[in-house]
């Protein structure tokens, strides 16, 4: 009765926190759809360049959403829910900031050329301009899901994403805004997830609240460190993105110039939805394996965890056999100029590129265990492994020896690699 009862639960949480994972890594996908149509395989460039500081925008909202309401789930205490936002908030103009003055600067540093560098910048500033709602929308939606109310998550995420899709036709097409239209649709729609999502103030179940005494300034530090601490591995999952969006952007740069950044751009984006369903399973897991671990049942904390794997391998095999067989329609989706090479670039890439897909959800699942469990030094480990450590050095290598096909190749070897570290450290901790 308890296996029925955990596998209902885990389905509840994670097939709805699924969908709006999905709605939300649609906004960039948006973006990259309506900018291929509108601006052209430079504005394709130029959106992949800017992609590694969404990434860590995003990645910054989920650390300390996660990482606050994962505390919020073990602990029971609502003080947590007012400094997560704050220090959310103190971020978020961090980013404002970047973006008012070092826009430019980070458009060079990211690689773009004088062909690119002015849609680069433009559609970085805007998005910086906008951090403060990104992260406000991933922190209420991580504590919203975590209050008990999964599905007004779900639902507050996917209006973003409505409301994106709507304003990203609007904006490029009938406005003519271009690239920067396409930055504004995308800046403008967590208000609409933020406005849903505060309904949750006003219902019976929410045990969210605002608490002045919780900004005491020695207890706001110590909490700043634990959040930081707990969700660092869904930053460093987010960021790994962003890295490995850098190392692969300059790699393929080096090997086939713009082109092939564009391309890479297409299948980046792709891959953006595709670590989202996995992302959605972990984190519909994460209030379940923390609840599970805060009142002692460890046996029931396991079993999700098995739940989350087995839906992760389905998703991988589903996904790469569909894809594989549809490959060049998606393609074509994001080509509106008609290059054969182009097509024929991306196809290739796709590929062999998502291999990975049957380790990756995988890593995912094992960090954001750990961070559930409190051992968050375990799940910083694999998230660095997947970020830094492993792939940055399996790439250049796989480059030099196998040209462009290495550079696809290495994510499916790295993700491989870490997998192998993530089942040697559960095997040490015997969880």
């Amino acid at each position: 009765m308890q296996v029925n009862s955990n596998l209902k639960l885990f389905g509840r949480y994670a097939s709805l926190n699924v969908l709006g994972m999905i709605g939300l890594s649609c906004y960039i996908l948006a973006d990259t759809f309506f900018v291929a149509q509108g601006v052209g395989s430079n504005g394709l460039t130029a959106l992949s360049l800017a992609l590694p500081v969404y990434s860590v925008t995003n990645g910054t909202g989920l650390m300390i959403g996660m990482g606050g309401a994962t505390r919020f789930s073990i602990s029971k205490s609502s003080s947590i829910f007012t400094r997560s936002l704050v220090y959310g908030w103190c971020v978020a103009i961090v980013y404002l900031l970047c973006g008012i003055f070092l826009s430019g600067a980070l458009a060079t540093a990211l690689g773009a050329d004088t062909q690119v560098h002015e849609f680069t910048k433009t559609y970085l500033q805007i998005l910086l301009l906008f951090s403060p709602l990104f992260l406000t929308n991933n922190i209420l939606n991580c504590f919203v899901r975590n209050d008990n109310d999964p599905r007004l998550s779900m639902i507050a995420m996917l209006a973003g994403t409505f409301t994106n899709i709507v304003f990203d036709y609007i904006l490029v097409f009938p406005c003519n805004l271009g690239i920067g239209g396409a930055a504004l649709a995308t800046g403008f729609s967590p208000l609409i997830s933020i406005c849903i999502l505060s309904t949750h103030f006003f219902s019976k179940k929410n045990n969210l609240k605002f608490k002045k005494a919780a900004l005491k300034v020695w207890d706001f530090i110590k909490s700043v460190k634990d959040i930081s601490a707990l969700g660092i591995a869904a930053l460093i999952t987010e960021l790994s993105s962003g890295i490995v969006l850098i190392v692969f952007n300059n790699l393929i740069l080096r090997l086939e110039g713009n082109l092939g950044v564009a391309a890479y751009g297409i299948i980046a984006n792709i891959a953006i939805v595709v670590n989202s369903i996995f992302t959605g399973i972990a984190e519909g897991s994460q209030p379940i394996i923390s609840r599970s671990y805060g009142e002692g049942r460890f046996k029931d904390a396991k079993k999700i965890l098995k739940y989350g794997i087995i839906s992760a391998v389905i998703f991988a095999a589903v996904f790469y056999i569909t894809s594989f067989i549809f490959t060049e329609p998606i393609v074509k989706l994001f080509d509106s100029e008609g290059s054969s090479e182009l097509i024929s670039m991306a196809v290739h890439g796709f590929r062999i590129y998502f291999l990975a897909a049957f380790f990756l959800g995988i890593n995912i699942l094992v960090a954001s265990y750990f961070t559930s469990i409190d051992r968050a030094a375990n799940g910083f480990i694999i998230s660095l492994c997947r970020g830094l450590a492993v792939i940055v050095p399996v790439s250049v290598l796989m480059s030099f020896v196998l040209g462009l096909d290495g550079v696809w190749l290495s994510l499916c070897i790295s993700e491989l690699i870490v997998c192998g570290i993530g089942a040697l450290l559960l095997k040490k901790r015997n969880i």
